[in-house]
């Protein structure tokens, strides 16, 4: 017979305990009376605030209450009451617990609480801060100020296996602020450090699952090469292999990880070898939420062990690297513009400028703005802004490209006097160059950005520019399409992509240029550049029809360009490059 299904909206409070692996670890048997203790003064709590306990696992408790504000007076109730409970006791040994509260529609049978409300309400535990209390948008509205309590905006949150970003809020009152511990002890474990500026990742050992154990120095070479690697992007803040490494041999949770560490990612992985193959797995986790940004599985031959590790190593690097720099876009989004950190705004900055349209262009300049306003030591917000600058006078035609030029150059240099180790900073002053003209000091900053993060696809991108520029445009062209390949959806990607049309074109195959002009438009339907080289490329294979339809389409897309950069000569075209592509032009009815 099928079990009676209830629906109806609740309150949902989700109690865990912090760090309940290390606590059980250190003492078995204190902790679990620890653990019952506490339960039966959160029993208690629930019942006195007419709530009921819905479930309890392990260290987790599961509660629903009749009104939304019994039940945040009772997450506050039992916070204060961890306190008291446990003041007597060093902090390494005081059970805490993070709540998460949550009001939604639900299913109920036998007691047992389903449903999406039930889950967010988990995640926003998961989100809570020790002794903390975490909240959703409904709470904090339905609330309103019946409860006397501080509620702080932490924006909006994408959260593990629910479509929509949930807005939430971190709640504190009176009594639930930890006392000052001037008496700790030494044995006391250090204060997890804050979170870097940037994305910071941390790359745990790799674990051995093969019977073999000469495959564990495999396994640590793998980690070790990584973290190697991603320690050149200057984007990243990466954590020290001997503090990674202090993790080896453990059962770890990722979410105590990310907080030991004070990483916002961590990576994870595994290697079992069968025979002559070895097979590695990654994982990209974000420590805070437990969602998976990214994950890979590798199999190979082990004809050449170091080969396959070079290759391995190389492949997981270039592929983590655009994944948390995607997340860190997402994450930038959901936050609104006015509670945005340096980091943040030159996020919101990069974003807009990969929209790739001259509107969002113009937003991308007041976000990298911001970012400088915020900290004018953060080197991204100059070089976000000189590129920003750059995009909008020589795509989009909304500024004067020799006075953009002169503020370009200044704010690249800028940021490369900032940090001169800087990468991206490099490129971008590469960039900046190369619109000048000066193909020998741009050529000298792309590589110089490459000696410091060999990876990096925008040092790629502006070496090939350069190259296809400067008359070499079969080698530029192996750069720009690694550059491609290792990012491809890098928000400054709008100019590769049309440089690869510009470079197949002076290579004199137009067939090849037709190809990538199509898959330019595919992806960037009204870019302002890409149908004059359509245009010229369908003359030279004398398909006059498609030619005069593309040239039409230049001249509809972008008149002013058209005329920039066709009735006059812009500095980084060669002459004799200049007139190759007017020839083009005029076999597809251009009468200038």
């Amino acid at each position: 017979m099928a079990k009676h299904v209830e629906r109806r909206l609740t309150t949902i409070l989700a109690a865990d305990v912090v760090g309940y692996s290390r606590l059980m670890q250190q003492d078995e048997d204190g902790t679990m009376r620890g653990l019952t203790a506490c339960r039966a003064i959160v029993e208690a709590l629930v019942a006195e605030h007419r709530g009921r306990i819905a479930n309890t696992a392990g260290d987790a408790v599961l509660a629903e209450f009749p009104s939304v504000a019994s039940g945040l007076v009772c997450a506050i109730a039992v916070q204060r009451a961890m306190l008291k409970q446990w003041e007597d006791f060093p902090p390494h040994r005081r059970i805490q617990f993070r709540i998460g509260l949550h009001v939604g529609d639900v299913m109920t049978r036998d007691g047992d609480l389903f449903g999406d409300a039930v889950n967010i309400a988990a995640r926003l535990e998961a989100l809570a801060e020790p002794g903390g209390i975490c909240v959703s948008a409904a709470v904090r509205e339905h609330v309103g100020s019946r409860v006397s309590a501080t509620f702080r905006d932490a924006g909006l949150q994408q959260v593990k296996n629910i479509a929509d970003p949930v807005q939430i809020f971190h709640v504190t009152a009176r009594g639930m602020e930890r006392p000052a511990e001037a008496s700790e002890t030494a044995s006391a474990p250090p204060t997890a450090p804050a979170l870097p500026d940037k994305p910071s990742v941390a790359v745990l050992p790799f674990a051995n699952m093969s019977s073999d154990p000469e495959q564990e120095f495999f396994a640590d070479g793998v980690a070790e090469d990584i973290i190697t690697a991603l320690s050149r992007y200057p984007s990243l803040f990466v954590i020290a292999r001997n503090s990674c490494f202090t993790y080896k041999g453990r059962a770890v949770d990722v979410k105590q990880v990310g907080r030991e560490l004070g990483v916002r990612y961590v990576l994870e992985g595994s290697l079992r070898k069968s025979g002559s193959r070895v097979r590695v797995t990654a994982q990209l986790i974000e420590a805070a939420t437990g969602n998976h940004v990214w994950a890979e599985r590798y199999d190979r031959d082990l004809a050449d062990i170091f080969a396959v590790q070079d290759e391995i190593t190389t492949e997981v690097t270039i592929a983590i690297a655009p994944a948390i720099a995607g997340a860190e876009l997402q994450r930038a989004m959901r936050r609104p513009p006015g509670s945005l950190d340096a980091w943040g705004a030159y996020q919101r900055g990069l974003w807009h400028l990969g929209k790739f349209n001259a509107d969002d262009t113009a937003l991308a300049q007041n976000f990298f703005q911001q970012a400088i306003d915020l900290d004018a030591r953060f080197a991204g917000g100059y070089s976000g802004l000189a590129a920003a600058q750059i995009q909008a006078a020589n795509t989009f035609m909304a500024r004067d490209i020799a006075e953009t030029l002169n503020s370009a150059e200044a704010l690249a240099r800028q940021a490369v006097a900032l940090d001169a180790a800087d990468a991206e900073a490099r490129a971008c002053l590469g960039r900046v160059l190369l619109s000048r003209g000066d193909y020998e000091g741009a050529r000298v900053e792309a590589e110089r950005a490459l000696t410091i993060s060999p990876n990096l696809a925008i040092a790629h991108g502006v070496l090939g520019g350069t190259l296809i520029f400067s008359g070499r445009p079969q080698e530029g062209l192996v750069f720009l399409e690694r550059g491609i390949r290792l990012d491809p959806r890098d928000p400054r990607a709008g100019v590769s992509v049309n440089q690869v049309v510009i470079g197949r074109y002076y290579c004199r195959d137009y067939e090849g240029a037709v190809e990538a002009a199509s898959r330019v438009i595919r992806s960037y339907p009204n870019h302002p550049l890409v149908y004059r080289w359509l245009a010229a490329s369908l003359g030279q294979l004398g398909r006059t029809a498609e030619a005069k339809a593309a040239l039409d389409r230049a001249l509809a897309t972008a008149p002013e360009a058209f005329d920039i950069y066709v009735r006059r000569r812009v500095p980084w075209h060669r002459a004799e490059d200049h007139a190759h592509m007017l020839d083009g032009l005029r076999k597809a009815g251009w009468q200038g």
